[in-house]
């Protein structure tokens, strides 16, 4: 009915050990666990091969959370771990990442990275230089050169109605119904401003490409809105008489007596007889323009037809937008362009014949001097 006293400190000392032990095999594996995960942490935060310093454009859309940023990383192999990747931002405390395009890499780590999306400015995807005095078609194909539409789906959407409909209800000071005149090649030829446009999106749709360009034309339009109004003249009828200039002026050429002579023309009931409307209804890109190129049956020919063709034959600078409408007061009306690049202006078919023969040299029968 009695315990044996003697066992009770033999039992407390026997549970002591084996607590300690216990204690010491938890603490062992919890050192253990720790280290195994300060090293997978440590390892999915470097870079994913930082021997491979190859960039990948990726595009981060407005409005984008850590979340999506990191699946994105992650779909790119820029990362190693998504979750990680998350915890660390939200560790480093890290915010405003960046919309837009930006450059990458595996050789960069997660702080880096961070630092990239957060405070370095992007890139753009990609970028579209249309120079000036250039056709429809020719935008065309730069923008194609540029993206993954076709030349011909660009085409076809240029000149598709319900597109222009749209553009004229957004646009309806410069985009008007003088663009369907029944005579018109193409709407809007002339109408898609020469410049650097830079796009953040690579899927940036045609619709918003047209339109940069479209949105261009119209802020130079609105700068010229009361200059046009003095002239009387309509922003189809400037941006044609500018593009007829454009295809017209050399790099030493004066833009303004340029303009001068065409003024002069139309108010002397002459035809412009200018040669870049005749390759433009021939739809040719020639040096010379033949005597029989000159019978080529369009409203487009300004050698059969007086006054100003039904709309622009290309694009044009602002350069010949400002001489359009603000010509030199002049009697010339012919010009011609010497070899150099300089142009000659007269006053008389006789005085112009003279300059002819003195600096347009090497002709043949058939080719035609102006």
């Amino acid at each position: 009915m009695f315990e044996d006293q003697t066992k009770k400190p033999f039992i407390k000392r026997l549970l002591k050990h084996k607590i300690k032990f216990w204690l010491t095999v938890v603490a062992v594996l919890l050192i253990l666990t720790a280290g195994a995960v300060s090293l997978y942490v440590k390892s999915a935060l470097e870079p994913v091969d930082k021997n491979n310093a190859k960039t990948v454009n990726v595009y981060i859309p407005e409005g984008s959370t850590v979340t999506s940023i990191a699946a994105k990383l992650k779909k790119e192999d820029l990362i190693k771990n998504e979750k990680v990747f998350i915890a660390y931002v939200k560790f480093k405390n890290a915010s405003g990442f960046q919309a837009g395009n930006f450059q990458l890499s595996q050789s960069m780590d997660a702080a880096g990275m961070i630092n990239k999306l957060t405070t370095a400015s992007h890139v753009p995807a990609f970028k579209i230089t249309v120079p000036e005095g250039r056709q429809l078609q020719e935008i065309a194909d730069i923008i194609a050169g540029q993206t993954n539409y076709s030349a011909k789906d660009i085409m076809k959407k240029l000149d598709d109605r319900e597109f222009i409909s749209r553009l004229k209800q957004k646009y309806p000071k410069l985009i008007t119904d003088d663009v369907l005149n029944k005579n018109i090649k193409h709407p809007l030829e002339g109408y898609l401003h020469p410049a650097t446009y830079l796009f953040y999106d690579p899927e940036t749709k045609l619709d918003a490409i047209i339109e940069a360009m479209i949105k261009q034309t119209d802020q130079l339009a609105e700068k010229y809105e009361k200059q046009m109004k003095d002239k009387k003249m309509s922003v189809h009828k400037a941006l044609t008489m500018a593009s007829l200039i454009e295809e017209e002026a050399t790099e030493k050429a004066d833009r303004h007596k340029i303009s001068s002579v065409f003024y002069n023309r139309i108010s002397k009931n002459m035809p412009l007889q200018t040669d870049p409307t005749v390759l433009y209804a021939l739809g040719e890109h020639k040096n010379r323009v033949m005597y029989k190129d000159l019978e080529a049956d369009s409203p487009y020919n300004t050698y059969k037809h007086t006054g100003l063709p039904p709309g622009p034959i290309a694009n044009a600078g602002e350069t010949s937008w400002e001489a359009a409408l603000n010509p030199e007061q002049t009697d010339y009306v012919y010009f011609l362009a010497k070899k150099n690049g300089e142009v000659v202006f007269t006053k008389t078919l006789e005085e112009h014949n003279k300059a002819k023969a003195k600096y347009i040299t090497n002709t043949q029968d058939e080719e035609k001097g102006e």
